[in-house]
């Protein structure tokens, strides 16, 4: 049994959707769906989709939506998809001719939000490139951790190892398609303790000051991604010439998050003294491929607001000469 032809523009939608048979089997699938279950369109036709959603009690309800030829809907549903992951998610099961059934899957989880961004798509390309040469690298660290003689060098060794074992886990997790955060109490202060041994590692090492509310709470995040944010931004400042970076913490109440308004978030504020962000950037600072540097991805800002709204927060920033501040907020309640 073939789609009607008319569902050939429907591939253009980011929605998720799939035509299922009164068996429950694969009679087509939409790329987009195709990149939320991990599974290519050609593959999924002939497969029982509750076998590739993994959705306890899904049969039944197709099963109902055949029989009294009624829409149903699936509210707020996690499911299991490829990889452990997990999909929180709208279904609607709607008849349509015979006896088959347009399934539409609308993600709530944030993770996947952003899955169809310019910004994603180029990530999935890069992840490709970098795990090679991080592959080296970390080689290449173990065969000097293994010869040298002096301690601090081999705690530099190691240092170089656990950043390409981080950054080959992001470039698993995150860069590719369909990684998921692992969620965790984190305490922010001591991922800025962390973030401060790292940037002292660096050439030029700035200036590091503090100034932390240390009344916060945990937050609920993913400890490798958030660090990155991080160090993208304190490197962003190293590279523009900041002689002093001011790592600060701070709980804001009634912040609009999204689309949403919430009680209280906290915030991250890392402040440099550089020379401020060139006005030609402001309105697209967060945008994929832009970059002041020559020599810059322009990966890095936008990255970093992804990961940001992945956690239901979000990245702004303020600058002008002598006083640049990007302020990561993340929410202090999960919804």
């Amino acid at each position: 049994m073939h789609a009607p032809e008319q569902i050939d523009l429907l591939t253009l939608l980011g929605t998720g959707l799939a035509v299922l048979g009164s068996d429950g089997r694969v009679l087509w699938l939409n790329p987009a769906l195709g990149e939320m279950l991990d599974v290519g369109p050609r593959t999924a036709v002939g497969q029982d989709f509750s076998v590739l959603l993994r959705a306890p009690g899904f049969a039944a309800q197709l099963a109902r939506t055949v029989a009294e030829r009624h829409a149903f809907n699936l509210r707020g549903a996690t499911f299991g998809v490829a990889r452990g992951r997990e999909l929180l998610a709208d279904i609607t099961l709607q008849p349509i001719d015979g006896d088959r059934v347009l399934v539409e899957v609308h993600p709530l989880a944030s993770d996947l939000a952003a899955a169809g961004t310019p910004l994603s798509a180029t990530l999935r390309g890069f992840a490709h490139e970098v795990k090679n040469p991080l592959a080296g690298l970390r080689g290449a660290a173990q065969l000097l951790e293994r010869r040298v003689a002096d301690d601090d060098l081999r705690q530099l060794a190691g240092m170089v190892i656990a950043e390409a074992d981080r950054l080959a886990a992001l470039a698993d997790g995150l860069l590719r398609h369909g990684g998921v955060a692992r969620l965790a109490p984190v305490n922010v202060h001591e991922l800025l303790e962390r973030l401060e041994s790292i940037v002292a590692a660096e050439a030029e090492a700035p200036v590091v000051r503090h100034d932390y509310d240390p009344s916060l709470p945990d937050t609920i995040g993913d400890a490798d991604r958030l660090l990155q944010v991080l160090l993208n931004l304190t490197r962003n400042a190293i590279e523009a010439g900041a002689g002093t970076l001011i790592l600060r913490t701070r709980v804001e109440h009634g912040t609009r998050l999204g689309d949403r308004t919430v009680r209280a978030a906290l915030r991250v504020d890392v402040m440099d003294d550089g020379p401020g962000v060139p006005d030609d950037l402001r309105d697209t600072l967060f945008q994929p491929l832009v970059s002041g540097r020559a020599d810059g991805t322009g990966l890095g800002l936008a990255l970093s607001r992804e990961i940001a709204i992945e956690h239901g927060g979000d990245l702004r920033c303020t600058s002008r000469p002598g006083e640049t501040i990007f302020s990561l907020y993340l929410p202090m309640e999960r919804s």
